[in-house]
């Protein structure tokens, strides 16, 4: 099992005996959290409230580590659950690229785990996994969201009109990105203000 530690963060994938406290702070967040996701497939089984989906979930996640294929991670602070950031769509051959996406337990926020998280996982794509590129890509309106990307410095690369389906509704999203080259350039800088 892939662990990564930041300063105060640690990172490491999700297993079945998290569901009690995952489910916790996804029931306490749900106002926070629901605006900001996609919707639910309706007929399947709801994740938060149900143990069997969860350990369904937790499994599909290690499937995806173990082809490459994505990283998910829990995000835990003192020892506690606080939310979850994710490297997926991790693409091979010539793109050699992956998206982040994150989310963090409201009573949490504003405090820096959120910019701490993203920097463990951009050391572990650009430093472990080798990757060319990640991606970051965020609905317009959520402030919090883009003032992780402005701690970091990471590059606005433009607005994607439509982009995904959030919440029953296909929202523009701005679309973020560091490459390796910025990395190795800025990396280490980036790792001694965050994580070191």
């Amino acid at each position: 099992m892939t662990t990564l530690f930041g300063r105060r963060v640690l990172l490491r994938p999700l297993v079945v005996s998290d569901f009690p406290a995952w489910r916790e702070v996804r029931r306490r967040n749900e106002a926070w959290l629901t605006k900001w996701e996609p919707t639910r497939i309706p007929g399947t089984p709801d994740v938060v409230e149900d143990r069997e989906a969860f350990s369904v979930r937790c499994s599909a996640r290690q499937r995806e580590r173990q082809l490459g294929a994505g990283y998910g991670f829990g995000v835990f602070v003192d020892g506690e659950f606080a939310g979850e950031i994710n490297l997926s769509s991790v693409q091979r051959g010539p793109f050699q690229s992956a998206y982040v996406g994150y989310w963090i337990d409201e009573a949490k926020a504003g405090h820096g785990y959120t910019p701490e998280a993203v920097v463990v996982v951009a050391r572990f794509a650009f430093e472990e996994l080798r990757l060319h590129r990640i991606q970051i890509a965020i609905i317009p309106r959520n402030r919090a969201s883009h003032r992780v990307m402005e701690k970091l410095q990471i590059r606005d690369e433009g607005t994607a009109v439509r982009y995904l389906e959030i919440n029953g509704t296909w929202e523009d999203h701005v679309r973020y990105a560091i490459t390796s080259e910025e990395w190795l350039e800025r990396g280490p800088q980036i790792c001694a203000d965050w994580i070191d």
